[in-house]
């Protein structure tokens, strides 16, 4: 590009043109901004009344034509079955998303699937119906999907990882991390959760590790990371992340560190306790972390349109959607 610039700028001087006039047109080339969607902790409820306003949004979404959207997790209510029927129809869904759409599992899907209400499921087979339903290789769903890198090809130490997935765009890292409600499936009640917990709290640690240090090797100007889980919940006022929170590595020990060393903008979106916001909650070796915002989405029908604009600050700017609104 260096080159190119410069080639043009002695073109330009012979022709009698200012160097100033290419930098200038250069600049909203080089500063692009877009669009994309963020959602979750939907569709809630029996199909008949949860499916039709569901249906409706995506047809708005679609409408907006952003350059994807981000489900995050939660694709039914926590007191519905955990059943091959239930995954095949939202499996449908994400098939009707125009363009692409990236999908992290929520808690409802499979780490509380073993309540009675829930079918009495084993939590870890849920799991891995979701991963072999939702998740083609190297690439995203949607009626025109993305490609995408996963943790499971690129490191094979964590290779049945396959929903930590990752892609840049227009400068801008996107990153999905599995990191769950019901405090990440830390629960010393339900068998094989904790052993569980500890693999994938260990994959999420070493997959968040591996995007700040991909953002710094690629240039990225700014990280967006999506999951589940309300990272916050349950934290006290003098250690938000105890022993006991499923959330002290990947959260407290990893993600909070890297982004007080990286000073990029950072969004973290996730969804989890049904409460739309934006703010800066999070503060690191006692000091706020401006840089890092925090998304939670909405849970009643609406998605959040995220425009992306890297020369202002901060670059995200949010507005709703809501079934039936057009642009």
């Amino acid at each position: 590009m260096l080159v190119l610039i410069l080639r043009m700028s002695s073109m330009l001087a012979r022709l009698g043109r200012s160097p100033l006039g290419l930098a200038l047109l250069l600049v909203p080339a080089l500063a692009q901004s877009f669009s994309f969607v963020a959602l979750g902790d939907m569709p809630y409820g029996p199909p008949s009344t949860a499916y039709p306003p569901y249906r409706q949004l995506i047809g708005s979404i679609n409408a907006h034509k952003p350059v994807f959207s981000i489900h995050v997790g939660d694709i039914k209510s926590g007191g519905t079955l955990c059943s091959d029927e239930e995954f095949a129809a939202q499996r449908a869904h994400f098939d009707q998303f125009d363009p692409a759409v990236i999908y992290t599992p929520g808690d409802n899907e499979w780490t509380d699937c073993h309540r009675p209400s829930n079918g009495s499921y084993w939590p870890q087979e849920r799991l891995g119906a979701l991963r072999d339903l939702f998740f083609p290789a190297r690439r995203s769903l949607g009626v025109r999907p993305i490609a995408l890198q996963s943790q499971s090809d690129l490191m094979p130490a964590h290779a049945q990882f396959v929903e930590n997935r990752r892609w840049l765009h227009a400068g801008v890292l996107f990153m999905t991390v599995h990191v769950v409600g019901s405090n990440n499936n830390m629960q010393t009640d339900v068998p094989g959760a904790m052993e569980e917990y500890m693999r994938r709290d260990a994959a999420n640690v070493a997959w968040i590790q591996a995007g700040f240090e991909y953002a710094r090797r690629t240039g990225a100007r700014a990280i967006v990371l999506a999951m589940q889980a309300n990272p916050l919940l349950g934290r006290n006022l003098f250690e938000p992340f105890p022993s006991s929170s499923g959330f002290r590595s990947s959260i407290g020990q990893t993600l909070l560190p890297l982004a007080a060393a990286a000073q990029l903008p950072l969004l973290l979106i996730h969804g989890d306790s049904h409460r739309y916001r934006m703010d800066r909650p999070f503060r690191f070796n006692g000091q706020p972390l401006q840089h890092l915002i925090r998304l939670e989405v909405p849970s009643d029908s609406r998605a959040c349109l995220i425009s992306v604009d890297l020369t202002q600050n901060p670059p995200f700017v949010v507005r709703l959607i809501e079934p039936g609104s057009l642009p």
